[in-house]
């Protein structure tokens, strides 16, 4: 059962080290690093919460988190964007944690393919929480994991 409290871990200044794969959906299993900052704050008294992230990876870009708990569907919605995009922002991952672990998805396309978009956090009551994205073309029955992050508090 999710609630407001879910992502109060994650309130702060943090250090990230990622690494995301070369390619998405392409038969690659060639990992880059990246580095990165990101902080955390709450909104609407606990009912949302902001994180930015900035690195130089690529070029260099900021991108940027919105989370919204849903208080009847005890759910979250999960906005992104970023320095990069040239449009609004990306459809919402939906979900919430169920035993420490949060698992939001959604409907998306990458390079006109239908996908879904899935993002998990684990590992949310130590001190190096985990950050992933996935994507399925297949209707979630198999997942390419592309962009891990670790976090270290600053």
């Amino acid at each position: 059962m999710s609630t407001e409290h879910d992502f109060d871990f994650f309130m702060g200044r943090w250090n990230v080290h990622g690494r995301r794969l070369r390619e998405r959906l392409a038969d690659c299993d060639e990992w880059v690093e990246i580095t990165a900052v990101a902080e955390a704050w709450p909104l609407l008294g606990g009912l949302g919460n902001v994180d930015t992230f900035e690195t130089d990876f690529d070029g260099g870009f900021h991108g940027a988190s919105i989370r919204f708990f849903h208080p009847e569907s005890e759910t979250w919605s999960i906005y992104w964007a970023d320095s990069r995009a040239s449009g609004p922002l990306l459809p919402p991952v939906i979900g919430g944690f169920e035993n420490g672990v949060g698992v939001f998805t959604a409907d998306d396309t990458w390079d006109g393919v239908p996908i879904i978009c899935r993002y998990t956090w684990s590992r949310v009551e130590t001190a190096s929480p985990r950050w992933e994205q996935a994507f399925s073309t297949d209707g979630g029955e198999t997942w390419e994991t592309n962009w891990i992050n670790d976090f270290t508090r600053i």
